[in-house]
């Protein structure tokens, strides 16, 4: 199966299928490397198409991203502590966990819910807001939002562009792209801030 063929991954595996992707995506550290972006938008292309029922794909969507973003939690709550102890470590130092307490102190509802728009950052953020212990049931309400907006508004859009432009699913990658960049610029914005305020 070819994961980069998504209308044919699509119709593969259909809504178990797309829980699965989405589950593991931002659930699994290792998940990084699956369609996500690319995997809604063409969900919701191919559900204009009428192989998949719209709100059944936002519906695993939403799902998957809920319980993987919990799982992520846990696993940043359970193990992160260990792994970051380690003093002589070159990628988990001690310092990180201060760092990351106090950014989500500081943007934690907003990281939780924006970082759904960003690949890699929502497959990591998860992780991050467990390890610092930021509290389960406000990152239980940020993660409902963000799932609910990310789960439905990047397949709806794919659905209704899909109505407007004739075989919109050959140009995927590219609007992957642009949706990319946008997500990146408020991130970028808000690093530059922070980098002269050092």
């Amino acid at each position: 199966m070819n994961l980069f063929d998504i209308p044919t991954l699509l119709h593969t595996v259909s809504y178990a299928g797309i829980f699965a992707i989405v589950f593991a995506e931002t659930g699994l550290l290792a998940g990084f490397f699956l369609p996500g972006d690319s995997l809604l938008i063409t969900a919701g292309i191919v559900a204009q198409q009428g192989s998949l029922n719209l709100w059944g794909a936002m519906a695993a969507i939403v799902a998957g991203a809920v319980l993987g973003d919990t799982v992520g939690y846990l696993i940043g709550r359970r193990y992160g502590p260990a792994v970051f102890a380690r003093q002589n470590s070159r990628v988990f130092r001690p310092e990180f966990v201060t760092r990351t307490q106090a950014y989500f102190e500081k943007y934690g509802k907003f990281a939780v819910v924006v970082a759904r728009f960003i690949p890699v950052a929502r497959t990591v953020a998860p992780t991050l807001a467990g390890v610092g212990h930021m509290p389960y049931g406000t990152f239980l309400a940020y993660n409902l939002i963000g799932a609910v907006l990310w789960g439905i508004s990047v397949p709806l859009a794919g659905y209704l562009l899909g109505g407007l432009i004739p075989h919109l699913d050959r140009y995927i990658l590219m609007i992957v792209g642009g949706v990319v960049v946008l997500s990146l610029i408020p991130v970028a914005l808000e690093f530059r801030r922070a980098r002269r305020s050092v």
